[in-house]
């Protein structure tokens, strides 16, 4: 089996030394920088699976370095660690395309658990039947995690991926907002239903440009993807 590949950008080097050697005894490759700048540089030129960022950290602090990242890869896997519990922070970096957020202190268990359940779902274990939709004028490839319309291809990240095949699957139906949560984030806690919310509105965004298509809330129940009959 393939090793994986992780880049780990944590200032405090006491912490990013614990977890380098936790994360490779467990099998995975790591590569730990101290700054965002440092890791950015690094990203450019190596291969990664999965990114590991600390928010808070000089030079180029954990959000700016993702928004970077996500330019370059816009479908790599995020999670954010950090010493901060604000809600506006924790939404901040869902919008920006974390896949998970963890507050320091946290243990190292729950934080690989949680980082292989992401790689499960990055690989695509869920065996989907269907590779291919066509949504209106979109046609939207699962694989490639794309939504072409007109020669326009936009790239979707995991998270969007994953929620657009839930909307497909289910169009012109509803999909139950609970059963989305948990399907996608694992529970349905608030902190996930405020990161979904976020996750539909980037994708009526992507979506516009068929004025036929609309994602629509059902109040109490959750959404439905709205498409023309074939």
């Amino acid at each position: 089996m393939e090793k994986l590949n992780i880049m780990l950008c944590e200032d405090d080097e006491n912490l990013g030394s614990i977890l380098t050697e936790y994360l490779q005894a467990k099998g995975k490759n790591v590569d730990h920088f101290s700054n965002g700048e440092s890791g950015l540089s690094h990203f450019v030129k190596d291969k990664y699976d999965i990114c590991i960022l600390d928010v808070m950290m000089p030079k180029l602090d954990g959000f700016s370095l993702a928004s970077q990242i996500k330019k370059i890869q816009p479908t790599i896997p995020i999670i954010f660690l950090t010493a901060k519990d604000l809600k506006e922070d924790i939404l901040e970096g869902f919008k920006i395309g974390a896949d998970d957020y963890i507050t320091k202190p946290f243990s190292m268990e729950e934080l690989l658990y949680r980082m292989d359940a992401i790689i499960r779902r990055v690989k695509g274990q869920t065996k989907e039947i269907i590779t291919e939709y066509q949504l209106g004028k979109y046609t939207f490839d699962t694989q490639k995690q794309t939504l072409e319309i007109n020669g326009k291809i936009s790239k979707l990240t995991t998270k969007e991926n994953e929620l657009l095949i839930l909307l497909a699957s289910n169009a012109n139906s509803i999909l139950e907002r609970n059963y989305a949560l948990k399907k996608i984030w694992g529970d349905d806690g608030y902190f996930n239903a405020r990161s979904m919310d976020v996750y539909i509105t980037k994708l009526r965004k992507i979506l516009k440009e068929d004025t036929q298509i609309s994602i629509i809330n059902i109040h109490g129940k959750g959404y439905k993807l709205v498409i023309p009959n074939s």
